[in-house]
């Protein structure tokens, strides 16, 4: 087992063992599941995914996935992260991965990077945050997403409900093609057409 598979396995059991002993969101991970980061990693790889955006870091569990994926095509990760102790235990992690160099970790509340992101600047996004903010930062995202890029947005068969308008927005918008995938807690995922 090298080195990253052995910490995203502390990683699950960290994150099972933290989550079941707080209530409040805040306290907890909240990670994906493996076979999301499995699926994630497939997704960076072909769609030759070079710049990556993570919306929700936690403590870096699902960075790790999409780092080690784009860091093999010679690509990077953004990952937004709003709870300075999270994004410390992120950073903490990143370097025990010896990912660091393929992570730009920043430490701000989503809605103003994505304000200030440049058309088209990333290839894939991934949401997994704070649910009930997702169809104000939706322009930006969509903006943010080029042509061809995939959207993958966790928690959408176990929180669809929190989620209906902002998915089925997306889905009825004949600029994109989408599916849920019943992988983890589902994944909604979307290609911007071209």
């Amino acid at each position: 087992m090298d080195a990253i598979e052995h910490l995203l396995a502390e990683l699950e059991d960290f994150g099972a063992a933290n989550d079941a002993r707080h209530d409040a969101r805040a306290k907890r991970m909240l990670n994906i599941t493996r076979d999301t980061g499995q699926l994630l990693a497939v997704l960076v790889q072909a769609g030759a995914a070079r710049r990556v955006l993570e919306i929700g870091t936690s403590n870096g569990y699902s960075t790790l996935w999409l780092a080690r994926a784009a860091r093999a095509l010679g690509g990077r990760v953004t990952t937004l992260e709003y709870a300075a102790d999270k994004h410390a235990l992120a950073l903490a992690n990143f370097a025990r991965a010896g990912l660091q160099d393929s992570v730009q970790a920043v430490l701000a509340e989503a809605g103003g990077v994505l304000a200030e992101t440049p058309d088209g600047a990333y290839d894939l996004v991934f949401l997994d945050s704070e649910r009930s903010q997702y169809l104000a930062w939706w322009p930006h995202i969509a903006r943010a997403l080029r042509p061809g890029g995939v959207l993958v947005v966790d928690n959408a068969t176990s929180h669809y409900g929190e989620m209906a308008a902002f998915l089925e927005g997306i889905d009825a918008d004949p600029r994109y093609t989408s599916c849920l995938v019943p992988v983890g807690k589902g994944e909604f995922i979307a290609v911007k057409s071209a």
